[in-house]
Protein backbone atom coordinates (compact mmCIF):
# COMPACT_ATOMS: atom_id res chain seq x y z
CA UNK A 1 0.00 0.00 0.00
CA UNK A 2 2.78 2.38 0.88
CA UNK A 3 4.46 1.57 -2.43
CA UNK A 4 1.29 2.34 -4.38
CA UNK A 5 0.81 5.56 -2.43
CA UNK A 6 4.41 6.59 -3.16
CA UNK A 7 3.96 5.89 -6.88
CA UNK A 8 0.79 7.98 -6.88
CA UNK A 9 2.63 10.88 -5.26
CA UNK A 10 5.37 10.64 -7.91
CA UNK A 11 2.79 10.69 -10.72
CA UNK A 12 0.93 13.63 -9.19
CA UNK A 13 4.18 15.56 -8.67
CA UNK A 14 5.35 14.86 -12.23
CA UNK A 15 2.04 16.00 -13.74
CA UNK A 16 2.12 19.11 -11.57
CA UNK A 17 5.69 19.86 -12.64
CA UNK A 18 4.90 19.44 -16.34
CA UNK A 19 1.82 21.62 -16.00
CA UNK A 20 3.85 24.26 -14.17
CA UNK A 21 6.51 24.25 -16.90
CA UNK A 22 3.88 24.70 -19.60
CA UNK A 23 2.33 27.53 -17.66
CA UNK A 24 5.69 29.21 -17.16
CA UNK A 25 6.49 28.95 -20.87
CA UNK A 26 3.42 30.90 -21.91
CA UNK A 27 2.90 32.13 -25.48
CA UNK A 28 5.55 33.60 -27.80
CA UNK A 29 5.65 37.37 -28.24
CA UNK A 30 3.88 38.92 -31.21
CA UNK A 31 6.25 39.97 -33.95
CA UNK A 32 6.09 43.65 -34.93
CA UNK A 33 4.77 44.27 -38.47
CA UNK A 34 7.33 44.12 -41.29
CA UNK A 35 6.30 47.71 -42.08
CA UNK A 36 7.98 48.81 -38.85
CA UNK A 37 11.27 48.41 -40.73
CA UNK A 38 10.25 49.61 -44.15
CA UNK A 39 9.41 53.12 -45.28
CA UNK A 40 7.29 53.09 -48.43
CA UNK A 41 9.28 54.51 -51.36
CA UNK A 42 7.11 52.96 -54.08
CA UNK A 43 5.46 56.23 -55.18
CA UNK A 44 8.84 57.72 -56.09
CA UNK A 45 10.43 54.88 -58.02
CA UNK A 46 11.28 55.14 -61.71
CA UNK A 47 8.39 52.79 -62.47
CA UNK A 48 5.91 55.45 -61.33
CA UNK A 49 7.20 58.01 -63.84
CA UNK A 50 4.68 59.94 -65.90
CA UNK A 51 2.40 57.80 -68.06
CA UNK A 52 2.99 60.23 -70.91
CA UNK A 53 5.79 58.80 -73.07
CA UNK A 54 6.76 62.11 -74.64
CA UNK A 55 5.69 65.19 -72.74
CA UNK A 56 5.22 68.36 -74.77
CA UNK A 57 8.26 70.59 -74.98
CA UNK A 58 8.45 72.97 -72.05
CA UNK A 59 6.44 70.75 -69.68
CA UNK A 60 8.44 70.16 -66.51
CA UNK A 61 8.46 67.51 -63.81
CA UNK A 62 10.89 69.36 -61.56
CA UNK A 63 8.78 69.16 -58.41
CA UNK A 64 8.15 65.41 -58.54
CA UNK A 65 11.72 64.78 -59.68
CA UNK A 66 13.09 66.53 -56.60
CA UNK A 67 10.85 64.52 -54.27
CA UNK A 68 11.93 61.34 -56.07
CA UNK A 69 15.59 62.35 -55.77
CA UNK A 70 15.34 62.74 -51.99
CA UNK A 71 13.44 59.47 -51.57
CA UNK A 72 15.80 57.65 -53.92
CA UNK A 73 18.87 58.94 -52.13
CA UNK A 74 17.60 57.64 -48.80
CA UNK A 75 16.57 54.36 -50.37
CA UNK A 76 20.12 53.89 -51.67
CA UNK A 77 21.72 54.80 -48.33
CA UNK A 78 19.75 52.22 -46.38
CA UNK A 79 19.31 49.44 -48.96
CA UNK A 80 22.69 47.82 -48.38
CA UNK A 81 22.37 47.89 -44.61
CA UNK A 82 18.83 46.57 -44.35
CA UNK A 83 18.56 44.14 -47.28
CA UNK A 84 19.64 40.95 -45.49
CA UNK A 85 18.16 41.44 -41.99
CA UNK A 86 14.86 42.85 -43.28
CA UNK A 87 14.46 39.95 -45.73
CA UNK A 88 15.15 37.52 -42.90
CA UNK A 89 12.74 39.32 -40.57
CA UNK A 90 9.93 39.14 -43.13
CA UNK A 91 10.40 35.37 -43.38
CA UNK A 92 10.13 34.86 -39.62
CA UNK A 93 6.50 35.99 -39.68
CA UNK A 94 5.45 32.65 -41.21
CA UNK A 95 7.68 30.51 -38.97
CA UNK A 96 6.81 28.71 -35.75
CA UNK A 97 9.17 29.76 -32.94
CA UNK A 98 10.79 27.47 -30.39
CA UNK A 99 10.94 28.17 -26.68
CA UNK A 100 14.43 28.67 -25.25
CA UNK A 101 14.19 29.81 -21.62
CA UNK A 102 13.43 32.82 -19.43
CA UNK A 103 10.41 33.91 -21.55
CA UNK A 104 12.62 33.86 -24.65
CA UNK A 105 11.58 32.43 -28.02
CA UNK A 106 13.54 31.92 -31.22
CA UNK A 107 12.66 31.97 -34.92
CA UNK A 108 15.14 30.43 -37.41
CA UNK A 109 15.19 31.06 -41.17
CA UNK A 110 17.39 30.83 -44.25
CA UNK A 111 17.28 33.74 -46.67
CA UNK A 112 18.88 34.39 -50.07
CA UNK A 113 19.89 37.93 -51.05
CA UNK A 114 21.61 38.54 -54.41
CA UNK A 115 22.10 34.76 -54.73
CA UNK A 116 23.97 34.61 -51.40
CA UNK A 117 22.52 32.41 -48.68
CA UNK A 118 22.34 33.48 -45.03
CA UNK A 119 20.98 31.79 -41.93
CA UNK A 120 19.36 33.95 -39.31
CA UNK A 121 17.86 33.50 -35.88
CA UNK A 122 15.64 36.04 -34.20
CA UNK A 123 15.13 35.92 -30.45
CA UNK A 124 12.34 37.67 -28.59
CA UNK A 125 12.35 37.96 -24.81
CA UNK A 126 9.17 39.08 -23.06
CA UNK A 127 9.91 41.59 -20.32
CA UNK A 128 7.68 43.53 -17.94
CA UNK A 129 6.68 46.30 -20.37
CA UNK A 130 8.19 45.32 -23.72
CA UNK A 131 9.85 42.64 -25.85
CA UNK A 132 13.59 42.60 -26.46
CA UNK A 133 14.53 41.49 -29.98
CA UNK A 134 17.91 40.36 -31.35
CA UNK A 135 18.70 39.04 -34.80
CA UNK A 136 21.89 37.05 -35.37
CA UNK A 137 22.99 36.34 -38.94
CA UNK A 138 25.57 33.85 -40.23
CA UNK A 139 27.13 33.33 -43.64
CA UNK A 140 29.36 30.55 -44.97
CA UNK A 141 31.89 30.70 -47.80
CA UNK A 142 33.67 33.87 -48.92
CA UNK A 143 33.50 36.56 -46.27
CA UNK A 144 31.95 34.13 -43.80
CA UNK A 145 30.81 35.22 -40.36
CA UNK A 146 28.88 33.65 -37.49
CA UNK A 147 26.13 35.08 -35.30
CA UNK A 148 26.66 38.70 -36.29
CA UNK A 149 24.18 40.76 -34.25
CA UNK A 150 22.70 42.67 -37.18
CA UNK A 151 20.00 44.43 -35.25
CA UNK A 152 18.46 44.71 -31.83
CA UNK A 153 15.20 46.32 -30.82
CA UNK A 154 12.26 46.64 -28.49
CA UNK A 155 8.51 46.69 -29.04
CA UNK A 156 5.70 47.57 -26.65
CA UNK A 157 3.59 44.68 -25.44
CA UNK A 158 0.44 46.31 -26.84
CA UNK A 159 2.04 46.65 -30.30
CA UNK A 160 1.77 50.45 -30.43
CA UNK A 161 5.42 51.16 -31.14
CA UNK A 162 9.05 50.31 -30.77
CA UNK A 163 12.59 50.87 -31.94
CA UNK A 164 15.15 49.02 -34.07
CA UNK A 165 18.89 49.68 -34.09
CA UNK A 166 20.95 48.22 -36.95
CA UNK A 167 24.68 47.57 -36.97
CA UNK A 168 26.62 48.36 -40.13
CA UNK A 169 28.44 45.13 -40.99
CA UNK A 170 30.53 42.28 -39.55
CA UNK A 171 33.63 44.28 -40.56
CA UNK A 172 32.43 47.52 -38.95
CA UNK A 173 30.37 46.29 -36.03
CA UNK A 174 28.88 49.66 -35.08
CA UNK A 175 25.49 51.34 -35.06
CA UNK A 176 24.40 52.81 -38.39
CA UNK A 177 20.62 53.22 -38.41
CA UNK A 178 17.93 53.74 -35.79
CA UNK A 179 14.28 53.16 -36.64
CA UNK A 180 11.51 54.50 -34.40
CA UNK A 181 7.97 53.43 -35.21
CA UNK A 182 4.44 53.79 -33.90
CA UNK A 183 1.28 51.96 -34.84
CA UNK A 184 -2.26 50.95 -34.03
CA UNK A 185 -3.21 47.28 -34.09
CA UNK A 186 -1.38 45.72 -37.03
CA UNK A 187 -0.97 49.02 -38.92
CA UNK A 188 2.20 51.11 -38.70
CA UNK A 189 1.39 54.83 -38.82
CA UNK A 190 4.81 56.49 -38.50
CA UNK A 191 8.36 55.32 -39.24
CA UNK A 192 11.49 57.41 -38.73
CA UNK A 193 14.97 56.45 -39.97
CA UNK A 194 17.87 58.25 -38.28
CA UNK A 195 21.42 57.74 -39.54
CA UNK A 196 23.61 57.35 -36.45
CA UNK A 197 26.98 56.19 -37.81
CA UNK A 198 29.68 58.57 -36.59
CA UNK A 199 32.64 57.32 -38.68
CA UNK A 200 32.70 56.16 -42.30
CA UNK A 201 34.75 53.28 -43.72
CA UNK A 202 37.79 55.55 -43.98
CA UNK A 203 37.43 56.16 -40.24
CA UNK A 204 36.76 59.86 -40.68
CA UNK A 205 33.65 61.72 -39.51
CA UNK A 206 30.57 60.57 -41.43
CA UNK A 207 28.89 63.76 -42.73
CA UNK A 208 25.53 61.99 -43.07
CA UNK A 209 25.34 61.44 -39.30
CA UNK A 210 22.06 62.74 -37.72
CA UNK A 211 20.28 62.80 -41.10
CA UNK A 212 16.74 61.45 -40.95
CA UNK A 213 13.62 60.75 -42.96
CA UNK A 214 10.23 60.30 -41.31
CA UNK A 215 7.24 58.72 -43.01
CA UNK A 216 3.75 59.52 -41.75
CA UNK A 217 0.25 60.59 -42.69
CA UNK A 218 -0.97 63.87 -44.22
CA UNK A 219 -4.20 65.82 -44.53
CA UNK A 220 -6.58 65.45 -47.50
CA UNK A 221 -6.18 65.42 -50.46
CA UNK A 222 -2.88 63.75 -49.51
CA UNK A 223 -2.50 60.72 -47.27
CA UNK A 224 1.28 60.27 -46.92
CA UNK A 225 4.24 62.45 -46.05
CA UNK A 226 8.01 62.61 -45.62
CA UNK A 227 9.86 64.97 -43.31
CA UNK A 228 13.52 64.98 -44.38
CA UNK A 229 16.74 66.37 -42.93
CA UNK A 230 19.84 65.17 -44.74
CA UNK A 231 23.34 65.96 -45.90
CA UNK A 232 23.72 66.09 -49.67
CA UNK A 233 26.46 67.51 -51.90
CA UNK A 234 28.33 69.18 -49.02
CA UNK A 235 25.25 70.91 -47.62
CA UNK A 236 22.29 70.26 -45.34
CA UNK A 237 18.73 70.15 -46.69
CA UNK A 238 15.39 70.22 -44.90
CA UNK A 239 12.37 69.25 -46.93
CA UNK A 240 8.73 68.23 -46.66
CA UNK A 241 6.87 66.04 -49.13
CA UNK A 242 3.18 65.17 -49.19
CA UNK A 243 1.39 63.00 -51.73
CA UNK A 244 -1.62 60.85 -52.47
CA UNK A 245 -0.75 57.18 -52.89
CA UNK A 246 -3.96 56.69 -54.90
CA UNK A 247 -4.36 59.99 -56.76
CA UNK A 248 -0.61 60.34 -57.48
CA UNK A 249 -0.77 64.11 -56.94
CA UNK A 250 1.65 65.65 -54.45
CA UNK A 251 3.74 68.59 -53.35
CA UNK A 252 7.18 69.38 -51.93
CA UNK A 253 8.90 72.31 -50.27
CA UNK A 254 12.56 72.95 -49.54
CA UNK A 255 14.01 76.41 -48.99
CA UNK A 256 17.52 75.34 -49.95
CA UNK A 257 16.41 73.85 -53.26
CA UNK A 258 13.43 75.96 -54.41
CA UNK A 259 14.64 79.24 -52.89
CA UNK A 260 11.37 79.82 -51.03
CA UNK A 261 9.21 78.23 -48.32
CA UNK A 262 6.23 77.59 -50.60
CA UNK A 263 4.72 74.27 -51.66
CA UNK A 264 5.59 73.14 -55.20
CA UNK A 265 3.01 70.74 -56.63
CA UNK A 266 2.64 68.08 -59.33
CA UNK A 267 -0.44 66.53 -60.93
CA UNK A 268 -1.49 62.93 -61.59
CA UNK A 269 1.04 62.74 -64.45
CA UNK A 270 3.85 64.08 -62.22
CA UNK A 271 3.83 67.29 -64.23
CA UNK A 272 4.46 70.57 -62.36
CA UNK A 273 1.16 72.13 -61.35
CA UNK A 274 -0.17 75.20 -59.57
CA UNK A 275 -0.79 74.44 -55.92
CA UNK A 276 -4.41 74.94 -54.79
Amino acid sequence: MKRIFTLMLIVVFSVSLISSCKKDKGNPPTLPPAESMAIDFSNFSTGTKSAVADLPKGVNEINWDYAALMAGYWKTVIAGTLAVPVAAFKLTIDQTPTFLSDKTWQWSVTVSVLSISYTARLTGQIRSTDVLWNMYVSKTGTGSFTDFLWFTGTSKLDGTGGQWVFNYSPVFNEKVLQIDWTGTGTAVTDVKYTYVRTLNDARTADPFNTSYIEYGSASSPYNSSYTIHFYYLADWYDANVEWSSTGIIGRAKCLKYFGDSLWHCWDALHVDATCP
